[in-house]
């Protein structure tokens, strides 16, 4: 297949400077606020956004060394899991996705709020967080082995098993 590069389209500023301690999923950080600064390119792009209360963020983890097949991930130290069943940054390509709040709309850049990335995050796309096309009925959604170890997410925290 064909190389894809990307161009980022601005950069989290965040109070995280080190996966240590960072929260693992942005559920787990609904109080931190963040910035992302937009490169000027994308600036008039901003418009109708603020209409908005969350957006996704898609992200290069750039501080990520690697990929592997399996990984044993933070919810679940007992044993290795396929890598694709996972929410862990080692990934074929350290792409993140990442719902937050957004709490405003500024002049070449967002405030936002529940992050759970490194500062100088690259941020390569935003979309804005519409719950008839994302969330799906509770009722009809499997969450494999997640189902017994999710609520764990909200007291454990990174570790720097994953940075380069």
């Amino acid at each position: 297949m064909p190389q894809i590069a990307y161009e980022p389209i601005g950069v989290v500023r965040s109070p995280y400077a080190a996966l240590d301690g960072m929260p693992l999923q942005t559920v787990a950080a609904p109080e931190v606020e963040a910035t992302v600064a937009l490169h000027e390119r994308v600036h008039g792009a901003l418009r109708d956004l603020d209409g908005f209360s969350h957006v996704w963020l898609i992200v290069h983890l750039h501080r990520v060394d690697g990929w592997a097949p399996e990984v044993v991930p933070f919810l679940d130290d007992d044993r290795p899991r396929g890598v694709l069943a996972t929410r862990s940054p080692r990934h074929p390509n350290p792409i993140g996705l990442s719902l937050v709040e957004l709490v405003a709309v500024e002049p070449g850049a967002l405030r936002i709020r529940g992050v759970d990335l490194l500062d100088g995050t690259p941020v390569l796309d935003v979309k804005p967080y519409v719950p008839l096309f994302d969330a799906r009925d509770p009722g009809a959604v499997r969450t494999g082995w997640f189902a017994a170890v999710a609520d764990r997410v909200r007291t454990l925290r990174s570790d720097a098993r994953y940075e380069a």
